[in-house]
């Protein structure tokens, strides 16, 4: 399975325009270029909460992904927001445990001047 092109056909993500940048061995790596009508302020552009966990689950979908080699629909996810994401966002995911039937996995995101903008952790359905 191409993890990137799976991922970047998804439609709801490239809508936002997340982008997968790596995923291999139960990490994954990806990003979103900031744009205006991603913003939740009017005034200055300041990624709007779904963006950011949009970004967190498909980069930790793809973390998991690359250990499963299929799809892995989400069962639940928690985000906590530390900052405000500013700019272009990145996220960094790690599979922390891989069972038979279900996958958890640790997510970071940060803005492009190093920001730590939210953590998550996501279970996803692996069997």
């Amino acid at each position: 399975m191409d993890i990137e092109e799976f991922f970047e056909s998804m439609p709801f993500a490239r809508l936002l325009g997340v982008e997968v940048t790596e995923a291999a061995d139960g990490h994954a790596e990806g990003r979103i270029e900031m744009r205006e009508e991603l913003s939740w302020n009017a005034d200055r552009v300041m990624a709007h909460g779904g963006v950011t966990f949009t970004l967190a689950d498909t980069v930790g979908g793809a973390a998991l992904v690359s250990e499963v080699n299929q799809p892995v629909p989400t069962i639940d996810m928690r985000i906590d927001y530390l900052n405000a994401g500013t700019g272009d966002l990145r996220a960094e995911a790690d599979v922390v445990r891989l069972g038979g039937d279900v996958g958890t996995v640790d997510v970071d995101v940060y803005a492009t001047d190093g920001n730590h903008v939210a953590t998550a952790r996501g279970v996803y359905k692996t069997g």
